[in-house]
């Protein structure tokens, strides 16, 4: 990656500053998000890598899987997984993984298995809208320079938990595991509307 020098450090400075200004609430508090993930009403599913590393507990990784063998992710603790219920895994040395839709509860920190797993390659989701901001015809005014000045903000200095994010048709897309609105709410308030478009890996029931 080519590092370009002096004005990266000073865009990325008044982002920062920018974001500092603008995050704070009533009477100079900081305003943060209600919930750094929000729980989530209800049974949700999620889709991703189910990985344990020996007697640790399973992880659910719904962002960036290493690309290894065996794979490397780190992800929210799932309560109740059992592998002995799955035939469709693998398992190399002492660690157990594979790919699923997993249906459970989110408090936030935790997610509690309540249904059986599908594994994804059997898994047939219902179709959802897609996102209007990806439609050409409400595409966002921010250029890609800056949104790859605010991701690189977002990605490494937010109370927020980003699993990933992009950058398309003017926005920047950041994907967490569930959001309320809350998490949409403080990053309009941070860097004003229709910059950060805000997904949850977690989807209702």
């Amino acid at each position: 990656m080519t590092l370009r020098r002096f004005a990266p450090a000073i865009a990325g400075a008044a982002l920062l500053l920018l974001a500092g200004c603008a995050s704070m609430g009533p009477g100079g508090s900081p305003a943060l998000p209600p919930a750094v993930s929000p729980a989530a009403p209800g049974t949700v599913v999620g889709q991703g890598t189910v990985l344990q590393v020996g007697d640790a507990a399973p992880q659910l990784c719904l962002g960036a899987i290493a690309e290894s063998y065996p794979p490397q992710c780190a992800g929210a603790e799932i309560v109740g997984w059992d592998w002995d219920l799955l035939e469709i895994k693998e398992t190399e040395g002492d660690v157990t993984w594979g790919t699923f839709a997993v249906f459970g509860t989110w408090d936030g920190e935790l997610f509690t298995v309540t249904e059986d797993a599908v594994p994804l390659a059997l898994y047939d989701p219902m179709a959802s809208d897609p996102d209007p901001r990806l439609d050409p015809a409400n595409a966002g005014e921010n250029s890609d320079a800056d949104l790859r000045e605010i991701q690189e903000v977002v990605t490494t200095d937010s109370p927020v938990d980003v699993l990933f994010s992009f950058s398309e048709n003017g926005y920047l897309f950041v994907t967490i595991y569930y959001d309320d609105g809350s998490i949409q709410e403080y990053f309009d308030a941070v860097y004003g509307a229709d910059v950060i478009a805000v997904q949850s890996a977690l989807v209702s029931v």
